[in-house]
């Protein structure tokens, strides 16, 4: 039977490898943590996550072409009573190995590799349930795979359903690991008829928990601080790019993000704005169908805790529930071909809860969500099995149109029940876009990696070209959008929208643009013949040079974090460098050595200094910072000590700190007098930066700058047109920023200095409208000051962000911005 089928088999792949012509009532989902104004109240700070971290060891992920099952002898991890899952009569990490290890062992249909380490390196489990195959059977499949993402037909009932579900990527909303624990058991285990059939004709990935780390600790984001369920465009966190590497490489026809929690269950379909870059109308008539059937067997438990699940599509109002943004589980491996529902489990036991609710309710409740899960993934299962066929060629159609750069559908109003014109959102697909190195090298680099890691097709051209009457050089980039995957190449690289008139909120944020904010130059063509000579990239090329003659100073200017990376390096090293006034750095002639080396190591390019400069020393920051800003200030090579308001009254020492940022969790005010006394005298020799609320009123509170401020919409948010000043911080800086519950400054003093203005037309791309009362809305901040700087009356340097230029580790483009602040203040 096997030689038969394999026969089979093999008769197919020749062929493809030949060249082929409401009615509920929403209950309003409570919005997130960490999503806004909040951001700026809880300073973090090095913690105990840091002691707790275990060795990392390198991953164990299989040839994609080896067979199954690809048995993998997990480590084992010692017993944590305080892993809090325990409470709640649920999995602990450190019982999962065991259990995987012990399933192994008992069952050929299950595999389980390690697809990377969390921040703390724990491994990450990607478990495959399928009816075994020879290593020649996976390399067909695999030749499935690949033909799909080619727009091209497969046999469908030969390709196996690829079907994924993740798991726990909020760490304190656990049950999903459990729920999937359920099935991977019973799919490896049972002996029924039904089983074995759907495993020989599906594969199903289960990432086991995404984030570990949160698991054991309890709490929603990552040891790193981070929303990872925020994070899928950015890819700044490990967990996130294993996730990433998962659904790029299985192209699940399928997909469940478990999550919680909201009453009753809630169960996508979103509600619009929906992304205008999908094929929407290949998601919604599935995503729709298994949606309605998911509630069915939600309700059929029989938990009157579940007995109405809510669909957002069908049950609540334009936004509450959108589905426009890419940084999302779901919402992202839509672009990779799956129909893909966020679920969220129906009884809370986390924050609060879990602290002063009765063990025997948590366990009660948590219970019930294990049923949740393990009812919607069986239902998915079998929708998929029961239209694999149906499936298939969805995904096939929407990989084909992309290559064939063929317009969207127009979607028409009852297309499924309940669409309407609300949910009509589509884009004008451009030709190509160019990526140069007009700009910045480093930037062109790592936005081509990033488009190549998320399997973005991106060309370098070994000849000059002309497009669109321009005349491109030789190694230019070319992302032709006549490729399977253009709807992820577009959310990555268009501008946006400016949706503020289409939903009166939204979830999160509704703008982000690696072509405006990533530092790169990029240029797009709508149209026209597309020709010229390149080869498929895998890696930009080097970008480093040396270009100042042997025996001259070298000069860098400030424009990359990569040029910040440079920088930092060289002074860590102790040498003496020379900043002057526009922000360039100077190397001494006879540090070339040293500066061919961090030019080879970071890419960065040195030129032919000017004379005059003042002498630069390391920086050390103390910081009062959320997660994020965190992160970028060390990825930038800041030496950075993480403050508080009750860090500053414990005792602090200021005596090697050289530079202050406030962005969270410090208040002058609250301060003891020791602490303020102490803190008065650094502000007589260092210099202070500061963002968003928190640090304006600590601007405010300290009597340093005259400036007042004056806050936008709270859940304003996005990409931001502005206009740069001349000044240390606003020369040459990028003509777009980043907004969340965004800050402008009045009433400004003398020698205070406008850094960045806000455009005449404020958002490029986003969701800012005025308050009800009139206030906080675009109109009011066009034309303001965004960024200041001055001196103040102490003889303090300070800078004051009103934008959000580390937000989430995503604007890269704009970290040398706030690098610039920090050398000039602390010079």
């Amino acid at each position: 039977m096997r030689r038969t089928l394999l026969a089979v088999l093999l008769a197919a792949a020749a062929v493809i490898a030949a060249p082929a012509p409401g009615t509920a009532q929403p209950s309003s989902p409570d919005r997130e943590p960490g999503n806004g104004p909040e951001r700026n109240e809880v300073a973090t700070l090095d913690n105990a996550f840091q002691a707790q971290s275990v060795l990392a060891q390198g991953e164990n992920q299989a040839d994609r072409h080896q067979g199954y099952p690809r048995r993998t002898t997990l480590r084992t991890y010692p017993e944590n009573t305080a892993d809090k899952s325990i409470k709640l009569g649920l999995a602990p990490y450190h019982s999962l190995a065991p259990k995987l290890n012990a399933l192994q062992q008992k069952s050929n249909r299950i595999s389980v590799e390690v697809v990377g380490q969390s921040g703390l390196g724990r491994d990450l489990y990607l478990v495959t349930l399928t009816a075994p195959e020879s290593a020649t059977e996976t390399r067909i499949q695999e030749r499935f795979r690949a033909t799909v993402e080619e727009g091209r037909n497969v046999p469908a009932g030969l390709y196996k359903a690829p079907i994924w579900i993740n798991n726990n990527i909020h760490g304190d909303e656990w049950e999903g690991t459990d729920g999937a624990l359920r099935v991977i058991e019973h799919l490896a285990t049972s002996n029924d008829a039904d089983t074995k059939k759907l495993l020989q004709r599906s594969r199903v990935y289960f990432n086991l928990t995404a984030n570990p780390d949160g698991r054991v600790a309890g709490t929603r984001a990552n040891s790193a601080g981070f929303d990872l369920n925020r994070d899928f465009v950015t890819s700044s966190q490990p967990e996130n790019r294993a996730m990433q590497d998962v659904v790029e490489r299985t192209q699940p026809l399928m997909m469940l993000d478990e999550h919680g929690y909201v009453a009753n269950t809630l169960i996508e379909p979103t509600t619009p704005p929906h992304g205008q870059n999908y094929d929407f109308d290949l998601y919604i008539k599935h995503g729709l169908a298994n949606g309605l059937l998911m509630e069915k067997a939600v309700q059929a438990l029989g938990h009157p805790e579940a007995a109405k699940p809510e669909i957002p599509f069908r049950d609540y109002p334009v936004g509450e529930w959108d589905g426009w943004a890419p940084i999302y589980t779901a919402q992202y491996a839509m672009y990779h071909g799956a129909v893909s529902y966020t679920i969220e489990i129906p009884m809370r036991v986390n924050r609060g809860d879990y602290d002063t609710l009765p063990v025997t309710e948590l366990q009660r409740r948590s219970k019930i969500n294990t049923d949740v899960v393990e009812a919607t993934i069986k239902t998915t299962l079998d929708y998929v099995d029961d239209n694999r066929r149906s499936l298939i060629e969805n995904q096939t159609e929407m990989f084909r149109r992309g290559a064939a750069g063929e317009k969207q559908r127009y979607i028409p109003d009852g297309f499924v029940p309940g669409f309407g014109p609300e949910d009509r959102f589509s884009t004008e697909f451009p030709r190509a876009y160019v990526i140069t190195n007009d700009r910045s090298a480093p930037a062109a680099a790592r936005l081509v990696d990033q488009l190549v890691r998320h399997d973005v097709r991106v060309e370098r051209a070994e000849r000059p070209f002309t497009l669109g009457g321009k005349r491109y050089p030789a190694g230019s980039y070319v992302v032709d959008m006549h490729q399977p995957k253009r709807g992820l190449a577009n959310v990555m690289l268009e501008q946006g929208s400016d949706i503020s008139d289409k939903a009166p909120v939204m979830y999160d944020i509704s703008g982000w643009s690696h072509r405006l904010l990533w530092g790169a130059s990029v240029e797009i063509h709508r149209g026209g013949q597309l020709r010229f000579d390149g080869k498929p990239v895998t890696a930009a090329a080097p970008t480093g040079a040396v270009d100042a003659a042997p025996g001259a100073d070298l000069a860098l200017g400030l424009t990359d974090q990569k040029d910040v990376n440079a920088v930092n390096d060289l002074l860590s090293r102790g040498l003496e460098l020379r900043r002057q006034d526009d922000g360039t750095i100077v190397v001494p002639a006879r540090e070339r050595a040293a500066a061919k080396e961090v030019a080879d190591r970071y890419g960065v390019r040195f030129t032919t200094a000017k004379a005059g400069g003042e002498a630069l020393q390391r920086k050390v920051v103390a910081a009062a910072v959320s997660a994020d800003e965190l992160q970028v200030l060390r990825e930038s090579g800041f030496d950075v000590r993480t403050i508080s308001t009750a860090v500053l009254n414990a005792g602090f020492d200021w005596s090697r700190i050289d530079a202050l940022y406030v962005g969270a969790g410090l208040n002058y005010t609250q301060l003891n007098a020791a602490a303020k006394t102490a803190l008065d005298e650094f502000l007589k020799r260092g210099g202070v930066v500061t963002r968003g609320a928190t640090g304006s009123r600590f601007n405010t509170d300290a009597k340093l700058l005259q400036a007042t401020p004056v806050a936008g919409w709270e859940d304003a948010n996005g990409v931001v047109n502005v206009v740069n000043g001349t000044g240390p911080v606003g020369a040459n800086a990028l003509p777009h920023s980043f907004v969340y519950s965004p800050q402008w400054f009045t009433n400004l003093g003398t020698g205070v200095t406008v850094e960045q203005r806000y455009g005449s037309t404020v958002i490029a791309a986003g969701h800012w409208h005025a308050r009800d009362n009139g206030t906080g809305g675009q109109d009011a901040a066009a034309g303001q000051a965004a960024v200041v700087s001055g001196i103040a009356a102490n003889g303090a340097k300070v800078v004051l962000f009103g934008t959000e230029p580390m937000f989430r580790n995503h604007p890269k483009g704009l970290y040398a911005q706030v690098a610039r602040a920090l050398f000039w203040s602390a010079g």
